[in-house]
Parts: structure tokens; sequence; C-alpha cells
């Protein structure tokens, strides 16, 4: 680091750590009101907040009763609808007996939010140990509800994972010194998103605990994909988790300082009034929390996506990543670039960011010496449908190489997308019929350049957020892990492999129906000019060597969508182009071209490409 960013750093520090207003044994006190305020009262008000008989939480038994080390059986769902995969969520917690972990990058207080932590505080009255592990960036990052929350009961405890200013929350001046000072520790973040249940139960995936994963916002929604598993995997779940609660960068909540600084001056834990029982609840909650007590309704939703399968593998980093001593056999980022190399036939790829590591790079080239290559098709955000803006730029850069180097199909997921598992009816009390009167940004973006861009109409907009893969048909991949370099380096990432055709084959439709023309455009080459296409062709390729965006304004790839009256046919194929119209690189997006493409530089000029 230069002398400059240094000092800088520095003098941030010495300003956050003078805003620190305990002394040691302040803390410790703190620390202590927070342990004894916690209730040991075990009791529960029968068909308000009691245990729910659940034949779905049966079948996570049954399969781990039935199961022997050669012959496991397992019980899987796949969650491709928010509204499914919270009232999942929110059942198991309801029958829970014994016990619930809960590890999640975002936990946001919205109703989503809100509703989940009344459960698990619910369960925790009634005698399950709840266990909840969030990533301090986005985890409730409240450092008053975190102060009540610290004091609620024997049976519930809160961490938070790699505080790197030793707070709940974090501010601006935190950020700009987490840059400066302490960048690696800062960016390696626990992107894990796993429920389990009972030891038996376990869902993960992409989704959050946030309203627009959940279908629940009014202006941004995203298009995710989850996968509820019972059986004899889930106990790997489980040493995840453990590993990650005992290690040393998980820190109780009541121990961090503006915590503590709200329990020292309350005097014990504070009062909040976002879990008052007695407050008025939106109509959409409580129909979910009824919904979520009716074990048989629960199971007949389900059961139409329920699949009874064998091998089930799960694959997770440990926390030892972030320190650089993680074995090879428990990186999710290893095994999957094994399953990509173990690819004979056909790879299909969903992931919102599709930016590529050089190694990955190196093996996708790998697949395309061999005689027999296989085909890749890749599900992702367009530039209208991405949330992070930065992270598309580098895509958009490299789409020479994606498509003519690495052999990919590219298809790029619009934002208003016609046939989607997403229910528009349920954000909010806007409802459907509201939806054209929306806002033209993204849910708290404003257009910002960091978060989703305007459009040129209104409506609940979606953006792809499914991380997945099938290779040749006969296995299936649900997860965290985004394929891109920050996954690799910086994030800990989970992910279910299933080796089941049928699975497979359900997981493909799944992403196959995202990349169909109604919801999804088409990314190939442009047309060939008359003259000089040569000449064109390597000059863009050479621009796209520069450490910044491309200055060749001429760019190699467009956006295509499908004519009326046509079949889908690949670019290349004869009547390709009669076929396809060109919409422009940037289809649906409200920004003059040279806008798009300054924003595009500003990007890549913030040299973030590892991490973004």
């Amino acid at each position: 680091m230069s002398p400059a960013p240094r000092l800088l750093s520095g003098l941030l520090l010495l300003l956050l750590a003078g805003c620190s207003t305990l002394s040691v044994q302040e803390r410790q006190a703190a620390t202590d009101l927070a342990l004894d305020a916690r209730s040991t009262e075990i009791g529960c008000q029968e068909g308000v907040d009691c245990a729910v008989d659940s034949p779905l939480l049966d079948l996570g038994h049954a399969a781990v009763a039935a199961s022997t080390p050669d012959a496991p059986r397992h019980e899987v769902v796949l969650l491709d609808r928010g509204q499914d995969s919270l009232l999942a969520r929110l059942h198991l917690i309801r029958a829970a007996r014994e016990s619930i972990e809960l590890q999640m990058f975002i936990f946001d207080k919205d109703d989503s939010g809100l509703l989940v932590l009344e459960e698990l505080l619910a369960a925790a009255r009634r005698g399950v140990k709840v266990r909840v592990l969030l990533d301090q960036l986005y985890g409730l990052p409240d450092p008053n509800l975190q102060a009540t929350l610290a004091g609620q009961h024997v049976n519930f405890e809160l961490r938070l994972y790699n505080p790197t200013f030793d707070e709940a929350k974090t501010q601006s001046l935190q950020y700009a010194a987490g840059i400066l000072c302490c960048f690696t520790k800062f960016n390696q973040r626990m992107h894990t998103k796993l429920v389990r249940v009972d030891g038996v139960a376990g869902i993960t995936g992409g989704r959050n605990i946030q309203d627009r994963y959940f279908d629940w916002a009014e202006g941004y929604n995203y298009r995710d994909r989850d996968l509820l598993v019972l059986g004899p995997v889930v106990a790997a779940m489980g040493e995840n988790f453990d590993a990650f609660w005992s290690f040393g960068r998980s820190r109780p909540a009541e121990e961090l300082r503006d915590v503590a600084e709200r329990l020292h001056r309350q005097g014990g834990v504070p009062p909040n009034a976002l879990l008052d029982p007695a407050a008025v609840r939106p109509p959409r909650v409580v129909a979910m929390r009824a919904a979520a007590g009716d074990g048989d309704a629960v199971m007949a939703r389900l059961q139409p996506l329920r699949l009874t399968v064998g091998r089930v593998d799960f694959y997770a980093d440990l926390p030892e990543k972030h320190e650089g001593e993680l074995r090879a056999a428990d990186d999710a980022s290893i095994a999957m670039r094994d399953l990509v190399e173990g690819t004979r036939d056909e790879l299909v790829i969903q992931t919102p960011y599709l930016v590529l590591s050089r190694p990955a790079r190196k093996l996708f080239r790998a697949l395309q010496k061999r005689e027999d290559k296989p085909k890749v098709w890749v599900s992702t955000n367009s530039l209208a449908a991405t949330d992070a803006f930065p992270v598309y730029a580098m895509s958009h850069k490299y789409k020479r190489l994606y498509l003519r180097e690495l052999g990919f199909r590219i298809f790029e997921y619009k934002p208003y997308p016609d046939d989607a598992p997403i229910n528009v009816a349920a954000t909010g009390a806007l409802g459907q019929e509201r939806a054209a009167h929306l806002p033209m940004f993204g849910s708290g973006s404003s257009g910002s350049s960091s978060g989703p861009v305007p459009l040129k109409r209104a409506g609940v907009r979606v953006g792809l957020h499914a991380k997945s893969l099938v290779v040749d048909g006969r296995i299936g991949v649900v997860g965290s892990h985004n394929f891109d370099p920050r996954s690799d380096n910086y994030n800990t990432e989970s992910m279910v492999v299933v080796h089941d055709v049928e699975f497979a084959g359900a997981l493909l439709a799944s992403i196959r129906r995202d990349m169909t023309p109604e919801n999804a455009w088409l990314i190939a080459a442009q047309e060939k000019p008359p003259v000089l296409s040569g000449l064109n062709y390597s000059l863009g390729k050479l621009s796209e060597k520069l450490p910044i965006f491309d200055i060749w304004p001429f760019p190699y790839a467009t956006s295509y969508a499908l004519r009326p009256g046509c079949n889908p046919i690949p670019p290349g194929a004869p009547g390709f182009h009669d076929c396809y119209e060109d919409v422009g690189a940037f289809p649906e997006v409200d920004l003059p071209l040279k806008s798009v493409y300054t924003r595009i530089l500003t990007a890549f000029g913030a040299g973030l490409v590892p991490i973004l």
C-alpha cells in the first residue's frame, strides 16, 4: 500500500476506534446482562406456536432410517417458486422438535425476515435449540434489534460471521476503511444459505431471507432456486454448520461493540417494536403463517415436486478457506471444476453473473479442444435484468471469448419474462393490477451504478439469481456458487449434487424454461458487415485485451429476439437472421448507448474484477 492510502486508512481506523465508549469491563457486563435476561421457560400455545405434525419431516426421518452407507435414500424437492420456498422453510421451523440451524448471507427485517425470525423465537420458547449464524455485512445489521435478540431465550443464539470492525452494523466510513486497510478480510464473506431442521431436513440454494427472494418485493424480485433435501446427507450440512459456528470469526451478537453499547445504555435488554407480538401484521404474513401450520396442506402442495433419489452429495467450503488452510476435499469450487471437467456431452449452467476466472477459462478451453467437445449452454442475466451492473460489465467485455473461443450458447434473462415461476400478484399491497404504475427502478436502486439500470417501461421487474448446473442430463447441482472469481477466492460457498437422471431432467427443464424466447434473449455474433469484417474482428479482439473496457465501438455480439411465426434455430444456421431480430446489445435499457458504455468503462476503471 502506498503512503497516502496507508495514512488515510490509519486515520479512519483511529476515528473508528475512538467511537468505542465502553471499557472492557463494561462490555463484559453488557454481555452478562444479555445472558442473564434470557428466559428459561418452555411452553407454547396450542394452535398458535406449538410444534405441528409434518408428513414432510416424517419423510426425512424415514429416509435416514432406510439408508445404508452403500444404498442411501433421499427425498428432494426442487423449489423454483419463492412462495413454495418460504412456505417450506416456515413449515419445517414450525414442525421442529429438536434443533434448527440457520446460516445466511442476507437476512432482512422486512415481512419475510420478521416472519422467519418470529417462528425461530417461537421454536426456541417451546424447547427447540435454535442457532442462527449470519454474515455480518447483511445479516440483520441493526444493533438495536440484535441487542433485543441477544436476551430473548436460552435456546436462541445469534452469531455474526466476520465482523470486520467488531460491530453489528457497518458504517460508511467503515466500508472505506475496509477497502483501504483490510481489503481481503473485509471481502471474505460467508455466502452459504442453509436452513436445517432436526438433523434430517435441509434447504439450501440461492435464496437469502429477504422479500425479493420470495416474490414479495414491490419493484424488483429474484427468479431463484432452492432445494429441499430429506435424508442422511443433511448430517454433512450439520457438520459444516458446526465448523462455522465454532470458528473464531463467528462472534456472539452480544459481544459486538455497538450491540454491547445498547445493552449498557439500557441497563438490560431493550424492547423492540419489531418483535411486539401485539403488532398488526400484513395480511400476506398472517396467511403465510397459517399455511405453514398445516402439515397436510404443505405436503399436498409440495408432493408434485418431490422425487425419491439415491446418492446425494453436499460440498461446502470450510471457514478455513479464509485462512488459506482449505482442504481440497471440502472445497466447493474444486468440486464444481471436477463436475465441469467430467462433462462428456452437454453442460447446462445457470448463473446470475457470467464472469469466469482464469482457471475456469482454461478449463472450458480444454473442453473445446476435445475431439468430441460437449455443448455448453448458459443462462444468465441481461443488463436490463441484473442487480449488479459492474459485474455485467465484465461479462459484456468477454462475450466474444465466451461465444467464439469457449463455445458457449448464451441466453440472457429478460426483466419482464412472459413465462416465469414468479408470483407477481404477491408483491405486497400493490398487487398485479397496479404493476404498470410501479417505479421504473429496481427496489432501492435509484438507478445507481451498482444496481439495476433504468428501463424503458415500468412493472414488477425480475432478475435471475439461481445458481445451478446439469451435467450430461444425469447430475443436477443446486447451490450458492456463482461460478465466478468471487465465489472461488473470497466467499465460502456450498452446493448439493444429486446423482439422478429424473432429478437432472427436472432441473434441466426448469433452466430451459428460463432460456425460451419468451423469457430470454439469445446472444450471438452480429451479422458480418459486407466489407472489412475480418479487420473489425481483429481490432475488437485486440481491444478486448485492454485492462479497461474495450474502446472498439463495434461489439462482436448482440442480443436477438425470435420473430413471430419462427421456431428457435441455432446461430449460424441457414435463415437465422430471417427468424431473429437484432434488438441491440442492451435491450429494454433506458440509457443512451454512450451512457451505457461510459458506465461500463467506469465499472472497469475501479479495477475490482476479481471481487465483483
